[in-house]
């Protein structure tokens, strides 16, 4: 194929190669697969994220962003077809590219949802419950979180083009950041198809996003403390970055993910025969050949129960054997090369390293097949499985990370043994355990969750759904302490938060519920004329209330719930024993009674704009109602929220009191309420 000229995409407009370009190897035949490298303005760069990227996704409310992820994703997964084509030069088979693409397209569709779901169709993102900071109520307090106004620099690694660079991307762009993306060279010309794709849909706003195709220069120098990078790579380049003395001081965020010998333990009961073990067998030779085992979250450190070592160590040979190396684009390969030859130098002096302590049971890199390609011109290199045999005296089998195919199998005596081993990786990404005994993984989740930043636990019952000990979820946080980086990515609106200040905001009731969208109890509310369930969702305003009649309840009432429910619990019907409750006076009201006539006191109950009650939440009994005490209701609008082209989602402030106007109970109502406005 001809060399494609890679571009960046710089303040607008795209930019060629320029002087300091570099020529691109194809993984599997050496030939040039592209050109990278653009003389770039770096401030201006940075100028156009905070004037025009900034400000236009700050304009927009945090669905509106993660309507634009959900069409991002759509659009990106329609083309995905080039993606794959292009995957094949980085040497990734159809299983490879389909963990980096499809899992990057996925992993945006995930934080879509996550910011409709979780987060408000606003701009101020409430963190927490309000804190009651006076005796009456008139000065409280409550965390907000709002989007940095600088940008998001993004530097990836070579290894997933696709996944690493909108892993990152979402949510970033959810909370409102811009970003400036900085792949790896080797495979930047994957990354740079994808972000073309970007662009061309015209869906995100301009000044969203921009492009680097080749080095940073002196970016880092021109950051300020609203400004992020965000780092995937080695633990040597991320000192190198995070040391810089601008970076140091301003207080400039960095996230790093880096180096990891992840361990995967093999608990004492999943012996050979177990549906454990072979699952064991399964995950270690999935995690070595999978991306050539250049995936940060490869399993490095295999730790198995002495009595079994060589029963495992047969059993993960025989299916390495059957590892078909070559040619991806081909039919039967299972593992294609590494990503460059400059990987190959690198795995090797680690794999020299590692075999001062260890002794390779399996793979020779002297001696290999591969099939369809030239393993000379091709960056090839066997899955390789070693053993040490003093594990608990090495050193280099827990501080080198050989970023390939290669693994160390090691044992232990005692579980306790196996939880210090995996510790010795000073911090990894994930660590798993193969185990059926609940009791084994509450030990080893207590002993080993300080330096892990996941921990996955496999048995028979979850190894039909599970996920795998290698793959980071944008539900979950991915990072891990120590030599990991001390970052953590995704994780949800965790990761959002990422891009995001925290503020402590203080004041009377009404600043916060002007600040933060949502009603906060003691601030003004308005008391209207129309019932607010008869009124559609665009006409109901944060603080409308509703102040029902009061309703008395009797003895007749207690008993006949009582008798009608099932629900006879002594509290309610018998006098001495509930008197002899620290809780209780006498006999008093069943607290599902009083929502039921909460309910009847505020619904009303013909057919209009309130489509459904949908739940509720935190729901507290505050004080007992006796039999003669009466209960009134007080209904807020606290939080709207769009769902739908039809109906939105409604959540009331509930508030019980009795007739001495003390408070008997409150909680959240949730209802759909239809739009007065369909279009």
């Amino acid at each position: 194929m001809t060399a494609l000229m890679l571009e960046s995409f710089a303040a607008g407009r795209w930019v060629g190669p320029g002087s300091q370009a570099r020529t691109i190897a194809s993984a599997v035949t050496g030939d040039a697969v592209a050109m990278a490298g653009s003389d770039l303005d770096y401030q201006a760069m940075l100028d156009h994220a905070r004037t025009v990227g900034g400000p236009n996704l700050r304009a927009m409310t945090f669905h509106d962003r993660a309507r634009m992820l959900k069409a991002l994703a759509t659009w990106l997964g329609e083309r995905k077809a080039k993606l794959y084509e292009l995957s094949l030069h980085a040497g990734c088979t159809k299983a490879d590219s389909w963990i980096d693409i499809d899992g990057g397209i996925g992993t945006v569709f995930v934080f879509a949802s996550k910011g409709r779901r979780e987060m408000p169709d606003g701009h101020v993102y409430v963190d927490g419950a309000v804190e009651q900071l006076s005796r009456n109520g008139t000065f409280i307090g409550q965390h907000i979180a709002t989007p940095l106004q600088g940008a998001a620099v993004h530097i990836n690694a070579f290894n997933f083009p696709v996944w690493g660079m909108l892993e990152k991307l979402a949510p970033a762009l959810l909370a409102g950041v811009p970003a400036i993306v900085k792949p790896a060279t080797a495979t930047s010309y994957v990354a740079e198809a994808c972000f073309r794709m970007m662009i061309e849909s015209g869906i995100l706003p301009d000044g969203a996003v921009q492009f680097i195709a080749g080095g940073t220069g002196d970016l880092l120098d021109r950051l300020t403390p609203q400004d992020v990078v965000s780092f995937t790579g080695s633990a040597a380049t991320a000192l190198m970055l995070r040391s810089n003395p601008h970076i140091l001081r301003h207080s400039i965020r960095f996230i790093a993910e880096q180096d990891s010998l992840n361990a995967s333990i093999l608990g004492p009961d999943a012996t050979p025969g177990t549906p454990e073990f072979d699952l064991f067998v399964k995950e270690v030779v999935k995690e070595m050949t999978a991306k050539a085992g250049q995936k940060c979250t490869a399993i490095r450190r295999i730790i198995a129960p002495k009595p079994v070592e060589a029963d495992l160590i047969d059993a993960i040979r025989a299916k390495l054997s059957k590892t078909v190396i070559g040619d991806p684009a081909l039919e039967g390969v299972r593992m294609g090369p590494l990503a460059s030859q400059a990987q190959v130098r690198d795995v090797l002096e680690k794999v020299a390293r590692i075999g001062t302590e260890a002794e390779c049971v399996h793979g020779d890199p002297a001696a290999f097949d591969v099939e369809g390609a030239d393993a000379e011109k091709g960056a090839f290199v066997p899955p390789m499985l070693f053993r040490c045999a003093d594990p608990a005296g090495a050193s280099a089998v827990h501080e080198t990370e050989a970023f390939g195919p290669v693994s160390t199998v090691m044992a232990y005596d005692t579980l306790d043994d196996a939880v210090a081993l995996a510790n010795r990786g000073g911090g990894s990404l994930v660590m798993s355990l193969i185990t059926h005994d609940p009791a084994v993984a509450r030990q080893v989740a207590i002993g080993a969750g300080a330096w892990h930043g996941r921990i996955y636990v496999n048995d028979r019952d979850s190894m039909g759904e599970s996920t795998g000990h290698g793959s980071p979820l944008p539900h979950m946080t991915h990072g891990g302490p120590g030599r990991a980086g001390g970052g953590e990515e995704m994780g949800g609106v965790r990761g959002v938060m990422h891009y995001m200040q925290r503020t402590a905001v203080q004041g009377g009731p009404d600043m916060l519920t002007a600040i933060t969208g949502m009603f906060v109890p003691g601030s003004r509310t308005v008391e209207t004329d129309t019932h607010p369930f008869r009124r559609y969702f665009e006409d109901l305003a944060i603080g409308d209330t509703l102040r029902t009649s009061s309703r008395t309840v009797t003895m007749e009432d207690i008993e006949h719930f009582a008798h009608f429910t099932g629900d006879t619990f002594y509290a309610h019907m018998d006098e001495e024993a509930a008197k002899a409750n620290p809780f209780f006076p006498g006999r008093v009201a069943h607290g599902y009674l009083l929502l039921s006539f909460a309910a009847g006191l505020f619904v009303d109950p013909a057919p209009g704009p309130v489509l459904a009650n949908v739940g509720l939440e935190g729901l507290s009994f505050q004080k007992p109602v006796s039999a003669g005490d009466s209960i009134r209701v007080a209904l807020t609008v606290k939080r709207k929220t769009k769902r739908t082209d039809t109906y939105g989602e409604v959540r009331w402030h509930v508030v019980l009191t009795n007739q001495d106007d003390e408070t008997v109970a409150t909680y959240e109502l949730h209802t759909m309420n239809a739009y007065r406005d369909v279009t």
